[in-house]
């Protein structure tokens, strides 16, 4: 089953703070902040939701389109693309802007501060999913709010069900508007902190949302993750990594995880332990896009951390 991802693709400059930003940060000079970190690590690569969700995907042997808008200084990312057999058909080129960038330094305790220069991500209401065929389900990831609010109106009225996965475009969103993505939505996945906020926006509780939905999921962090689904609750453990360097593009990876599951039909107990252990291979890499697992790899460590095959 194929899935339309609908989201941004983004150069991710990913700094290194050695040191812990509430050291630097005094409470009481909120009002006047004036930091400045020294990051002697710096990397650039390849990132934006949509791209990090289909390459999980297509890592696991799974079928992601790609529906983003980009810019004229895409062309490093497109033979990226091409490299790992990721298609561009609903890549669409807006000649005035720069491709989205991420600006994202992280301290020792993996707390992380970005800014984020949206560009060509503006401009993404210009595709539509009716662009697309084939597709089975969907996924309305961070993109320009524009694009997120017209590609759920799209997705609901082609009777496609999606998974809504506000991220950090949540805070662009009323309390209506999230009730409307809701409504639309077969599956919704978000953090802790993005539950909290979604619950108090759109004025209903997680498990309010979660029966307006097939699914709820919650990722915790390192406290695992919750699926609400069917009336009840999943506890879903987290997979032990082999270390932790970098928590950016873990939520990514944890998505096409689900989705992953969602295509085959797994259960839910099953699925979230997919995007359990994906995140868990993807911390234990720098950036968004530079993790490797065969299928057959990915099975093993399966059985590995949870002691059934998948």
């Amino acid at each position: 089953m194929t899935a339309l991802i609908c989201g941004s693709l983004a150069y991710d400059t990913i700094m290194t703070f050695e040191g812990r930003f509430r050291d630097h940060i005094l409470p009481d000079r909120l009002h006047v902040l004036n930091v400045s970190f020294l990051t002697p690590g710096m990397r650039r690569n390849f990132g934006g939701c949509a791209g990090n969700i289909a390459y999980n995907l297509k890592m696991l042997g799974g079928d992601g389109l790609i529906m983003a808008t980009v810019g004229h200084d895409f062309a490093p990312y497109a033979e990226w693309l091409g490299r790992w057999g990721l298609a561009r058909t609903h890549v669409r080129t807006v000649p005035s802007e720069f491709t989205a960038q991420a600006f994202i330094t992280t301290d020792l305790d993996n707390n992380q501060i970005t800014a984020f220069h949206p560009g060509a991500m503006n401009h993404s209401h210009l595709n539509r999913v009716s662009d697309s065929s084939g597709v089975k389900f969907g996924v309305v990831a961070p993109d320009g709010r524009e694009g997120m609010l017209a590609h759920a109106e799209q997705f609901a009225a082609a009777g496609v069900p999606f998974m809504f996965d506000p991220g950090q475009g949540l805070p662009m969103f009323g309390g209506e508007e999230l009730r409307a993505f809701i409504e639309r939505a077969a599956w919704v996945a978000v953090n802790d902190y993005e539950a909290s906020l979604l619950a108090e926006r759109a004025g209903w509780s997680l498990e309010q949302i979660a029966a307006r939905v097939r699914a709820l999921i919650v990722t915790r962090g390192a406290e695992g993750s919750w699926i609400f689904a069917a009336g009840e609750r999943l506890e879903i453990p987290v997979a032990t990594a082999e270390r932790v360097l970098d928590p950016t593009g873990c939520g990514d990876a944890y998505r096409a995880g689900l989705l992953f599951g969602l295509a085959r039909g797994l259960e839910w107990a099953t699925t979230g332990r997919i995007a359990a252990l994906l995140a868990a291979i993807k911390i234990a890499h720098h950036g968004t896009q530079e993790h490797r697992c065969s299928p057959d790899e990915f099975r093993q460590r399966f059985r590995a951390a949870f002691g059934y095959d998948l």
